[in-house]
């Protein structure tokens, strides 16, 4: 009866799989990293194409659709539009500004 032993193996590594790839309230899952990752993409482009940021000094981190904008920029309207280009992006749930004025703390 070799074939159950071979199966109960087969479901135990399968469960630990599973279980390794699901997300938790510190770790992201498999399928969140990839998410994230693209909406990370998604915004830095989308941040670069506004005609009215002039900084690449914009940070963004993505976790579990939460974008963090961090770095400096040259005016608060400067980081209320990153703001808002952020959050127009699909999947993002919110937007966290650790953006500062430069010159300014």
């Amino acid at each position: 009866m070799k074939f159950p032993k071979i199966m109960t193996l087969f479901l135990t590594i399968v469960m630990a799989l599973a279980l390794g790839c699901a997300s938790t309230s510190t770790s992201e899952g498999t399928g969140e990293y990839i998410d994230d990752t693209a909406i990370t993409a998604k915004v830095q482009t989308a941040i670069l194409q506004e005609p009215s940021l002039t900084s690449a000094e914009i940070n963004v981190e993505t976790f579990k659709g939460v974008v963090q904008l961090s770095g400096f920029v040259g005016s608060r309207a400067e980081i209320n539009t990153a703001v808002q280009v952020a959050r127009k992006i699909q999947g993002v749930k919110s937007v966290r500004n650790d953006m500062h004025v430069k010159g300014q703390q």
